[in-house]
């Protein structure tokens, strides 16, 4: 585990923390990553930036299993705002425990991909 974020309290820029976590993730060196701003909103959308990165927010479980079973999404992003530590951990642990069922969720992925490399899906 490596932690890319802030240690300060401080205003700060969350582009500036998506890119580095998208970029290892994207180059397989971690299979997932996990990023944190007010909403995860704006995480996701820098983050889904990088080649290969499938990020998305999330604040159920229910929506956090899907990511992972249908969508192998390999970041996620949780909004502070609206979780407390315990309920984020749990989302977390959710993220880390759920692996992709591929089959039909596969060819939809691979269309994501060729859409990510300027094709048609």
């Amino acid at each position: 585990m490596t932690d890319f974020g802030t240690a300060s309290a401080d205003s700060c820029d969350y582009p500036d923390f998506a890119q580095p976590v998208a970029w290892d993730v994207s180059q397989g060196r971690f299979d997932r990553g996990i990023l944190v701003c007010s909403t995860g909103i704006g995480m996701a959308i820098a983050a889904n930036k990088v080649d290969g990165v499938r990020a998305a927010p999330a604040q159920s479980q229910d929506e956090v299993r899907m990511t992972r079973e249908h969508n192998d999404a390999n970041v996620l992003t949780l909004g502070a705002k609206y979780l407390d530590e315990s309920r984020a951990l749990e989302l977390i642990h959710t993220f880390l425990d759920t692996q992709f069922t591929g089959g039909r969720h596969a060819r939809r992925v691979a269309k994501i991909a060729q859409i990510e490399h300027g094709g048609q899906a």
